[in-house]
């Protein structure tokens, strides 16, 4: 029987196999009759198909796909779904026209060419739709697949995942864009070569994505989180303990990973390439070897791991306490040691010149001291969710975990901010075992794990003593609050409708 990651994305001519039964199927039911009668007002036809993808929830391994090392997310019910048409033989208008259910998004409409530039300094919602459509094309012709003369499409969108809320809307927008593509052109690939693909597709849109987004998003399986391997691409059920839930909260301070990429995002992975080669360096390697081999710490893990071996230890972080300084470094230091510029190190690619020209200094003892101990931990987490503890002790040990990766998040790799700070305390405060932000970061949500006996109390609990100032000061409507606090438990992954 094939791997997971192995089958095409499932195909259904009803919503059940997904959105299961009772209120979710009802209220998807209604998502999806009111986007097909929107698509026809837009569009004047109906849709030929339609896919979904979900966003996610990273309940442990922040920030450390980007540097090859496995996280633990899980699928969450919220998606966005995509609806497509191709235009017919006799309309050779050849323009992407991309509208969406929500007012707030205008009409975006493109040339149909997957060979345009996408302009990053005129950010607009539909450029992650045209993410997909670059991807697709592209990948479609490495596979010898015969791509036939771009033709104009019709789309629509509807999202349920709150924008920058560190619950990967733009990565669920850009796997469903991606699919839903796939669908109208009639061709199918593996899922794991999917969620490569939709990692790389983000790219276009200047987001130095490490790939766990598009991978849980892809490749999720109702009542699982999964651990996710890289290089390559795989998923590992984890059946998490039958007595907790996890509750997901909205900061309310949004994080807008594409626009502040420079000083936020993509600073932090170039933070992680150079402490890496710098630790490469230190450990024996010569600099034009570290810098052309070195991409991840996980390149110089091993070297890392023998040092500390050779002083009775086998954590990497060894090295990084004893080779790489806690004062942070500026760009001449980092230069002395690699004997060569910056910009050359970073082979002088667009987002990380960026980084260069925002960025006064480099922490990079601390940055690869986070990834080392995160790494470690999201195997920590695994190991005790399979391990014979009693429930008590296994969610006890789950939430110490999480509690230690918000630290690291927060001190180390500094990708907090006062209302994660604020928000996170009052979980802590009112019953989480434990409680840590989720996603990027710099905003969007904290993910707490909660007795799922307390989950209605601790919700209420929420209401009173972070949204209800906020829902004072007209921040938010006290209708829409189960937008912003809800408990969730893992959902399933992407998938094609025809019907």
């Amino acid at each position: 029987m094939a791997k997971h990651e192995e089958l095409p994305i499932p195909e259904y001519s009803t919503l059940e196999p997904v959105y299961d039964e009772g209120s979710q199927l009802e209220e998807a039911q209604l998502r999806f009759d009111n986007l097909k009668s929107k698509f026809i007002d837009f569009f004047g036809r109906p849709p030929h198909v339609f896919a979904r993808s979900p966003g996610r929830v990273n309940l442990i391994g922040e920030h450390i796909d980007y540097e090859g090392y496995s996280v633990l997310p899980m699928a969450i019910r919220q998606d966005t779904i995509v609806a497509i048409r191709k235009r017919d033989g006799e309309d050779t208008e050849k323009v992407l026209r991309i509208a969406n259910v929500n007012d707030k998004y205008q009409i975006c409409t493109y040339p149909a060419d997957p060979e345009q530039e996408i302009d990053l300094k005129n950010h607009r919602w539909g450029h992650y739709f045209i993410c997909g459509y670059k991807g697709y094309y592209e990948y479609a012709k490495s596979k010898g697949v015969n791509v036939d003369a771009p033709v104009g499409l019709d789309i629509l969108v509807d999202g349920t995942v709150p924008t920058g809320s560190g619950l990967s809307s733009s990565a669920a927008f850009v796997c469903s864009s991606t699919i839903a593509i796939m669908a109208a052109f009639d061709t199918s690939f593996p899922k794991k070569e999917i969620a490569q693909l939709t990692c790389e597709c983000e790219r276009h849109i200047g987001t130095q994505s490490g790939g766990m987004d598009q991978a849980i998003s892809v490749m999720a399986k109702t009542g699982f989180a999964e651990l996710i391997d890289f290089n390559p691409i795989r998923a590992t059920d984890v059946q998490l303990p039958a007595g907790a839930s996890f509750v997901i909260a909205h900061s309310l301070a949004e994080s807008q990973k594409a626009v502040t990429a420079a000083t936020n995002y993509n600073n932090r992975v170039v933070e992680c390439r150079l402490a890496a080669i710098v630790l490469g360096i230190k450990l024996g390697m010569k600099p034009q070897e570290a810098i052309s081999k070195v991409k991840t710490l996980s390149d110089v893990e091993g070297l890392c791991v023998t040092f500390a071996d050779s002083r009775d230890s086998s954590d990497p972080v060894l090295a990084v306490k004893e080779l790489l300084k806690e004062e942070p470094y500026t760009a001449e230091e980092i230069e002395t040691i690699t004997e060569e510029s910056l910009p050359s190190v970073l082979g002088n690619s667009p987002s990380s010149l960026d980084v260069l020209k925002a960025a006064k200094h480099f922490k990079l003892h601390q940055r690869a001291a986070h990834v080392y101990s995160e790494a470690k931990r999201v195997h920590a987490f695994k190991d005790t969710v399979c391990s014979d503890l009693s429930e008590e002790d296994m969610l006890k040990k789950l939430g110490d975990l999480m509690n230690e990766s918000h630290y690291s998040c927060s001190v180390l790799y500094e990708c907090s901010c006062p209302e994660l700070e604020e928000l996170v305390n009052i979980c802590r405060e009112n019953g989480a075992l434990g409680a840590r932000l989720t996603g990027a970061g710099w905003g969007g949500c904290a993910v707490a794990l909660v007795r799922e006996s307390i989950v209605p109390q601790f919700i209420l609990n929420l209401k009173e003593h972070f949204y209800q100032s906020r829902i004072e000061k007209g921040i938010i409507n006290k209708n829409d609050l189960g937008l912003y606090v809800f408990a969730s438990k893992p959902s399933s992954g992407a998938a094609i409708f025809k019907f």
